[in-house]
């Protein structure tokens, strides 16, 4: 089951006549006003969801899927592929990376920057506590989300036999920024993802939400990619893999740079962000398909050798409150 975000996402995927996703199309109540079906291959071997933008989207369309009669997702496999903002320090635009962690960086009191003691760096700060480098006093439980390791490093290596796409508008934007990785060719990378309905740029914040990330994750992620569903789309997968209508450690959560979520030398980050010439956007568009359609083939390919019984996690997964476990006992 693949899951895009909005309608260029989708195109991709609708583009392969081979893959033929528009051969069986099931309506499915509760999902998106503008993306009301399922699209599936003849046999249902793989299907596609649009969940639309957001993290209330995501949720809501992530719930109806599963609590659907439509399918059976015991066995299923999620590859959550969509576009993201990506820190030049960690990595370029058209580049694909695979998350073990989703960390949402929107719960957290928020002062205005004016009205902050001098030594904070932004108005953030974790819910329940004093200071930005404070462990949060109450969690939520969808803060981070654990996925199965095993799994992304399979990805990972798979989504290498791909030939990424890339365009000279990319490659001028790299050259804007000085030091590798930033101005290097787009790559396959194993780095962590942030979650925020807000769109945001620059150092300051960049610098404050990593380091939220490492607070929350016990210094274990590598923030590089920020977007706008992830953890939506994990918490509503978690209930339904509770709910034993799916199997939590079969979900893939891959994200292509569209843009960088810093400004080159030169530039102010207003400008940035609301004059972005989208240079990355085509080729990342493009590499979710390259990439995803090697994940996909190698689980149809390789099925009874090496997914149908599942990939079992070295890792924890799951949430922050150990929902999984917790429904297991």
């Amino acid at each position: 089951m693949i899951f895009s975000y909005f309608a260029r996402e989708t195109v991709v995927w609708h583009n392969d006549p081979d893959l033929d996703l528009y051969a069986l199309n099931i309506t499915i109540p509760g999902l998106s006003p503008r993306f009301q079906q399922v699209h599936c291959t003849a046999d249902a071997q793989v299907c596609h969801l649009t969940t639309d933008m957001g993290e209330i989207h995501a949720a809501a369309s992530a719930m109806a899927l599963w609590m659907s009669d439509c399918f059976d997702l015991t066995s299923t496999y999620f590859l959550l592929a969509g576009i993201g903002g990506i820190n030049p320090h960690m990595g370029t635009i058209s580049s694909v990376t695979f998350a073990r962690y989703a960390v949402q960086l929107d719960l957290q009191y928020l002062f205005s920057e004016s009205q902050i003691p001098p030594d904070f760096p932004t108005g953030f700060v974790p819910q329940k506590s004093h200071r930005p480098d404070e462990y949060p006093g109450v969690l939520y439980g969808t803060e981070v989300f654990e996925l199965n390791d095993r799994l992304r490093m399979r990805a990972v290596q798979i989504a290498h036999r791909a030939v990424l796409n890339d365009t000279t508008a990319a490659m001028k934007k790299r050259a804007g920024y000085l030091d590798a990785p930033a101005n290097e060719p787009p790559t396959v990378l194993a780095c962590d993802t942030m979650t925020s309905n807000n769109w945001w740029s620059g150092s300051v914040l960049g610098d404050a939400f990593a380091g939220y990330v490492k607070l929350l994750t016990n210094g274990s992620a590598e923030p590089c990619t920020t977007q706008q569903e992830d953890n939506a789309t994990l918490e509503a997968l978690l209930r339904g893999a509770v709910a034993e209508r799916l199997d939590f450690s079969r979900i893939i959560l891959m994200r292509t740079a569209s843009d960088f979520a810093r400004a080159p030398p030169g530039r102010t980050e207003y400008d940035h962000l609301v004059n972005t010439g989208w240079e990355g956007f085509v080729p990342a568009l493009q590499n979710i398909y390259l990439a995803g359609i090697e994940i996909v083939r190698d689980i149809l390919m390789n099925w009874d050798e090496e997914y149908a019984s599942g990939t079992r996690p070295d890792n924890y997964i799951g949430d922050l409150w150990n929902s999984l476990e917790e429904a297991n006992n």
